[in-house]
């Protein structure tokens, strides 16, 4: 069929009222091939995961493939959730070149479309499905790796009780003091043997002072409070006080106060912000979670630029040439993006810039630079 006869095929798609179905044709492409792209980096993790849980659980103890299997769909998904803007870049960058390898793209070109107007649908669809995973995929995902660290700890023999010493910081809602714990030991949760509170004041710098310290031979920690049994404290330039029961004020949560925080890239979405906030109340820098809020908070935009620059990356028509040389470039510059996110969020978690823009600089700039590209092959 020629060119012509394809141009007059796709024509009756381009008045008002059937102009939705061509981008609504265009975004279905867009989708199956992202989903073959991502089943392609699925199945790449799932065999690299199967092999690892194989070799480092396998040999420690007699699990049988199923229970393997099972073990890697629950490690998985996290690590999928990471690769996945790379299956809108290949995807829609495939899509796009079989489009424009059956002279469709020509067609539409032809008929007077914008390259706006076909590029958009593929990146407002990976937006969608950006929000989707945020806040739908990402917490399955950190709850199927929770399991999965569970289940490997008890096949392991490492889900112990904590054993050793045992520190805990709290602080109170002002900031204006901190308390530092240690105990030798715990005899259960909550209840801490020879306990010792290191009591600081904070003042109008940020700078603490050491105010008083409270040896306990018992310490159990109620709502509210810590309940210490022969307890002796001891103030600057004091003499030293006596107690068979002493009661001081905490802001610690029993349920999960002696739960060591989960790291940031583990911690649900929905999570992120209590979390943060109950860190910072404890004294405790929160710099790496609030950087993963601000990178979750983004990844909708992350996946329509990464969509975005495979697009670009394909409307060169296909007689002139060099198309498979515009593909590698695209693919190169997918992964020097992935690349410049690593290292802006190294940078946000040393401070060396703040978190909001370690989060949302890859994205913006990855957004713009497509935006460019797209300006300069629509219109010179």
């Amino acid at each position: 069929m020629s060119t012509g006869m394809i141009g007059m095929n796709w024509l009756r798609y381009l008045n008002p009222i059937k102009r939705g179905r061509l981008e609504n044709y265009v975004m279905m492409r867009c989708i199956i091939m992202a989903g073959v792209a991502l089943a392609v980096i699925s199945s790449i993790i799932f065999l690299i995961d199967f092999v690892e849980i194989s070799k480092s659980l396998g040999v420690r103890t007699e699990l049988s493939s199923l229970q393997i299997l099972g073990l890697m769909l629950l490690k998985s998904p996290n690590v999928i959730l990471v690769l996945l803007p790379f299956a809108f870049l290949f995807g829609t960058l495939a899509a796009f070149v079989n489009l424009n390898r059956r002279s469709e793209l020509i067609a539409m070109r032809a008929a007077g479309m914008s390259a706006w107007r076909f590029v958009t649908p593929a990146s407002v669809t990976a937006f969608m499905i950006g929000v989707i995973t945020v806040t739908a995929l990402n917490p399955l995902a950190t709850y199927l790796s929770d399991n999965y660290e569970r289940v490997r700890a008890r096949i392991e023999g490492t889900a112990m009780a904590r054993e050793g010493d045992i520190y805990l910081r709290q602080g109170d809602t002002e900031g204006k003091t901190q308390t530092v714990i240690r105990a030798a030991s715990q005899k259960s949760i909550g209840h801490l043997i020879d306990a010792t509170f290191w009591v600081y004041n904070i003042d109008s710098t940020g700078v603490p002072s050491f105010t008083k310290r409270i040896d306990a031979r018992e310490a159990i920690l109620r709502p509210g409070m810590w309940d210490l049994k022969n307890a002796r404290e001891a103030s600057a330039g004091e003499p030293a006080l006596f107690y068979n029961v002493l009661s001081i004020d905490s802001n610690l949560n029993p349920q999960t106060a002696f739960e060591k925080y989960i790291s940031a890239q583990s911690t649900p979405f929905w999570s992120l912000a209590p979390t943060i906030a109950e860190i910072e109340r404890s004294g405790f820098s929160a710099t790496s979670y609030r950087l993963r809020l601000h990178q979750l908070l983004a990844t909708p935009l992350m996946f329509a630029a990464m969509s975005a620059l495979g697009a670009v990356f394909s409307l060169r028509l296909m007689r002139l040439g060099g198309m498979a040389k515009l593909a590698i470039y695209g693919v190169s510059l997918g992964f020097a993006v992935f690349f410049f996110n690593q290292l802006c969020s190294a940078m946000g978690k040393a401070e060396v810039i703040p978190a909001f823009m370690a989060g949302w600089a890859t994205p913006i700039i990855a957004l713009l630079a497509a935006m460019s590209l797209l300006v300069y092959t629509e219109d010179g």
